[in-house]
């Protein structure tokens, strides 16, 4: 679990909190039957969104009003089809120039998966998870914050 790891107490105490509680429901419903678990992951796409958005402000990619501002969009800023239309704004090109394009890449493919893919609502597309691949998605979201903090704030931001 990440709460052994160095980024959990890097983590706000909501942001820890909405992962107990991930770890909750995901104990709780490991005998229910659903068509749909997508519900276990977003307590922790939630907190993923709050912890690279107070790395991005740590790091300078973003500041403090885009910070505070109920109106930035962290997917907008990390997509890698953005960086000539944001030019200097393009947080993914900052991620790739500090840390390299697999840590980038893999930023922001796991914001993709974990949230755009989860709780957007196509009627010709629904994304349904099953049990197994939520718990898959949750593992990817704590993986990458483990790999974005050790590299990006450990290394490159110290």
């Amino acid at each position: 679990m990440i709460k052994k790891e160095e980024v959990w107490i890097y983590l706000s105490l909501t942001q820890q909190d909405l992962m107990s509680e991930g770890k909750f429901l995901i104990d709780f419903v490991k005998e229910q039957h659903f068509k749909d678990y997508s519900f276990l992951v977003f307590p922790y796409a939630k907190a993923y969104e709050g912890f690279l958005k107070q790395l991005f402000l740590d790091l300078e990619f973003i500041s403090h009003h885009d910070y505070i501002s109920d109106h930035i969009r962290i997917g907008k800023l990390m997509s890698p089809h953005l960086i000539r239309r944001l030019g200097e704004e393009s947080v993914y090109a900052k991620i790739r120039d500090a840390a390299g394009e697999d840590l980038a890449h893999a930023i922001w493919s796991v914001w993709k998966v974990g949230r755009n893919e989860v709780f957007h609502y196509y009627p010709h597309n629904i994304k349904s998870l099953t049990h197994q691949e939520a718990i898959g998605v949750v593992e990817k979201i704590l993986h990458t914050m483990v790999m974005a903090y050790k590299k990006l704030k450990m290394e490159i931001g110290s």
